[in-house]
């Protein structure tokens, strides 16, 4: 009855990866109806992600991405110090290992739900709160091709694409992130 298990578990496979890239939006210019005339474009956007593929080819993969250093929400007017941070949970798909004379790579494509959260600061504050938050619901799509270097070892280049619901605090309700991990794969 359980003969079938320990060929399940061997196909299983984990990836970890830690990256940075950063997002491209509309400008603040393109900013029409309800949306501030803010832009979420550019900055460094540390990230790390992980992914467990357990049916096949197909699995779960969560990732945070964050802005690196705060940005001026409103310069010259309201001059707010703010941080981005991108949260989302995809359902993942991942090739076969494909091996050519000398390069091996796996492609990968996702999509699902997330949080785009936005810290506003409050200058001039020393408590522990010193920051308000928003909290958007935003739906995710992109992929990456993992190149491995070495062993288990990969490089990815990778996009995200963000569609954020009610997001009126920037010029556009999307922006698409772009960037390059490292990480490990355990199989």
């Amino acid at each position: 009855m359980l003969t079938g298990l320990p060929k399940a578990l061997q196909a299983q496979q984990i990836d970890v990866a830690i990256g940075g890239g950063s997002i491209t939006a509309p400008p603040a210019s393109a900013a029409s109806g309800t949306h501030e005339a803010q832009s979420l474009t550019g900055g460094l956007y540390p990230s790390a992600s992980a992914d467990f593929l357990f049916f096949k080819r197909v699995g779960v993969q969560g990732e945070i991405a964050w802005r690196w250093r705060d940005s001026t929400y409103a310069p010259g007017y309201v001059n707010l110090p703010f941080k981005p941070i991108f949260y989302d949970f995809n359902a993942i798909w991942s090739s076969k290992t494909l091996n050519y004379r000398f390069v091996h790579l796996a492609v990968e494509a996702l999509g699902g739900a997330g949080v785009a959260t936005t810290r506003f600061y409050v200058q001039g504050c020393s408590g522990s709160s010193c920051y308000g938050t928003t909290n958007h619901f935003m739906v995710v799509g992109g992929g990456g091709i993992k190149f491995y270097v070495w062993r288990h070892f990969f490089i990815r280049p990778e996009a995200r694409y963000y569609q954020i619901k009610n997001n009126v605090e920037f010029s556009s309700a999307h922006a698409l992130r772009y960037s390059g991990s490292i990480g490990y794969t355990f199989r």
